[in-house]
């Protein structure tokens, strides 16, 4: 990388340190606590704030919409999201570094065995608020009526819906645990992780976390933080 490296850290880290917004929420990209986080977001924010020479901090939440909102409003300076459309008009993302899959799970006796069978009048689906399969369901789905709450899995047992939503490992693990549910196991849609900033920030700032990110793919690093976390089922991205 050739970056001012100077103007990057003043750019990202305006404040002297590297304020990370980290997505509890996910279990895939962060597990821990909020005074003691883990996970690939957590390693890449602590890689970028070591090129840079800056220290890092981290706000972690429960849910994805929190992390945006925290980034959107000034009071993180990066953030871990999966690439929507609804949010790259205030984020700018790099190409993703983890492909995660969306998937439903139905009551065992249900008649839906496809992911496209959901999307048909009397379905309802659980899912979690401000996810991006919210966000994505949100725009896709014409028929089936979408349920919002802290969890899809939990929304969709405490409601008793047609069907539930979610990421596929905390999915598949909530299944495993109950006798009358079901994962339909084709996936409705793949998840694109990326790094992200504010759109504010300068070009040279959003090519350097762009470039991070495909030589932590390429070098292992991903892998090796998915790994170290127990996440094996996740993919890393493909080159961008």
């Amino acid at each position: 990388m050739t970056a001012d490296l100077t103007a990057v850290a003043r750019d990202l880290a305006p404040t002297g340190t590297l304020r990370a917004s980290i997505n509890l929420g996910n279990p895939v990209l962060a597990q821990g606590s909020p005074s003691d986080p883990s996970g690939v977001t957590v390693d890449i924010a602590r890689e970028v704030a070591d090129r840079l020479g800056v220290p890092v901090s981290f706000a972690c939440f429960d849910a994805a919409r929190k992390s945006f909102d925290a980034m959107a409003t000034g009071s993180a300076d990066l953030c871990f999201l999966a690439v929507d459309p609804a949010r790259a008009a205030d984020v700018a993302f790099t190409a993703p570094y983890v492909l995660i899959e969306g998937v439903f799970v139905v009551p065992t006796e249900s008649p839906l065995t496809a992911a496209a069978d959901v999307d048909r009048e009397g379905v309802r689906v659980g899912v979690k608020q401000g996810s991006a399969y919210d966000l994505h369901l949100t725009r896709t789905l014409q028929r089936a009526a979408i349920v919002r709450g802290d969890e899809g899995v939990d929304v969709f047992v405490a409601e008793g819906l047609e069907v539930g939503a979610g990421i596929r490992e905390p999915v598949t693990a909530f299944a495993a645990s109950r006798d009358d549910v079901r994962v339909i196991d084709e996936s409705f849609m793949q998840i694109e992780q990326a790094v992200g900033t504010t759109r504010s920030r300068s070009a040279q700032t959003v090519t350097f976390l762009h470039a991070l990110v495909e030589e932590l793919k390429a070098n292992g690093f991903v892998a090796d933080a998915l790994a170290r976390s127990g996440q094996r089922g996740a993919t890393v991205a493909p080159p961008s």
